[in-house]
């Protein structure tokens, strides 16, 4: 092998991975089309991915590697089910795939109605309300991610065994209930895409804020996010949830880079650097939430993506955004009341009519919330604003007994330590 053949080995192999990334998710989920059985679609897709690795160095990618994988691996499935095959209906199965992939453009069509990618069918099958919720984040991430499952696991604090485990009985769940592959009818969707939008978001939420460890930020999670929620919109553009969830993760995201300080210190938003903000991730959100509000149909994501456009927004005066924060919260109350849309309500009042207000607002969201280290923090700030010290420093301690994240632990220390 000649030395230029050696230097592009390495560039061919990361090649390989970033397809791996991108394309993997449909690949598994074109293939379940097929076999009907997620694990032997899994398997094909990932032995088509190891002759990859072992070809595409030396010969170069093709040009359609999607869908170079996708032939490859349906190949090795059918293959597979012809040696394994003992009985009659095994090789006629093995037949059928074959012929599956003949099908006319038109006949698909007509089978699958309005929404064509197989991958929103395999969201909605990893999002289907028989399976717990962690399930379906944990099947979303390994499925159309192509996460590890040591990669899940870690990221959702649980062994690797336990973590396989949920994988398992969630297949088995799918395969045993008959949990169809396909979109839901559209008298079903309002309810079963609320699954698929919260499944999205706990994604990156964990990706922005690591429920432990030393790393405030896991950008895999938050990428990973991102990238499902463009796939919704490209799949489904008239739903404007689905809109409304990618117009908040670009807008949260854009922020990503003044989080920190150098040192590694954590940066309240009041505190950021806008200059050090994404502003064409920023101009993204705020264009699709404009998009949003032309529709004229707010829901839960859409508002929270509103809130966030009013933070980006450097036009307005510091009482002017929090007036407007204040008021979309309002509306969330008023459309999906929850607690921590109550706290974030009371967090935007103490800003616009002064600490008590905002005290009083979150002491009685106190019992509902008394595991949620967010309302400590909050309202230990507002006591502190309020000179009222010794409570401040019981409520920093109370947040520091919930949270895992040790850069988040350093601030609430750092806070507590400014007390005395």
């Amino acid at each position: 092998m000649s030395e230029e053949d050696q230097r592009e080995q390495p560039a061919a192999r990361r090649e390989t991975e970033q397809v791996f990334r991108a394309e993997y998710g449909r690949c598994v989920a074109t293939l379940i089309r097929f076999l009907g059985d997620i694990d032997l679609a899994e398997e094909a897709v990932q032995e088509a991915f190891t002759v990859a690795l072992e070809q595409w160095p030396l010969r170069g990618l093709p040009p359609n590697p999607g869908g170079w994988i996708t032939t490859t691996a349906r190949n090795r499935a059918v293959d597979r089910l012809r040696r394994e095959a003992s009985r009659h209906d095994r090789h006629r199965q093995a037949h059928q795939l074959l012929d599956a992939t003949t099908t006319t453009q038109e006949e698909r069509a007509a089978e699958e109605g309005p929404v064509s990618d197989d991958r929103l069918r395999l969201l909605f099958t990893c999002c289907h309300p028989a399976l717990a919720p962690a399930a379906q984040v944990a099947l979303t991430l390994r499925l159309l991610g192509g996460l590890e499952t040591a990669e899940i696991a870690r990221a959702f604090l649980v062994p690797e065994a336990t973590m396989a485990q949920r994988l398992v009985r969630a297949k088995r769940k799918i395969k045993e209930a008959g949990i169809p592959y396909r979109v839901p009818r559209e008298a079903e969707l309002p309810d079963r895409l609320g699954g698929v939008l919260d499944t999205i978001y706990l994604v990156f939420n964990e990706g922005w804020t690591a429920s432990v460890g030393e790393t405030l930020v896991r950008e895999d999670l938050c990428a990973e996010a991102l990238r499902l929620a463009r796939v919704l919109v490209e799949l489904m553009p008239d739903e404007p949830e689905a809109v409304g969830l990618l117009a908040l993760l670009l807008l949260t995201h854009a922020r990503r880079g003044a989080r920190m300080r150098a040192d590694g210190t954590l940066v309240l938003l009041a505190d950021q650097d806008h200059r050090r903000w994404d502003r064409a991730e920023i101009d993204e959100g705020q264009a699709l939430v404009r998009a949003c509000l032309r529709r004229g149909a707010p829901g839960p994501y859409q508002i929270q993506a509103a809130v966030n456009a009013v933070h980006s927004d450097d036009s307005l005066a510091e009482r002017q955004r929090w007036e407007q924060i204040l008021a979309l919260y309002d509306l969330q109350l008023r459309l999906a009341p929850t607690p921590v849309v109550a706290l974030n309500r009371a967090v935007a009042l103490a800003e616009v009519s002064g600490p008590e207000a905002g005290l009083a607002a979150i002491d009685a969201l106190r019992e509902p919330l008394s595991a949620y280290q967010p309302l400590h923090a909050a309202r230990a700030d507002l006591l502190r604003r309020l000179a009222r010290d010794s409570e401040a420093a019981s409520e920093y301690r109370a947040a520091l007994e919930l949270t895992a994240n040790e850069t988040e632990r350093a601030f609430l220390a750092g806070r507590l330590a400014e007390l005395g």
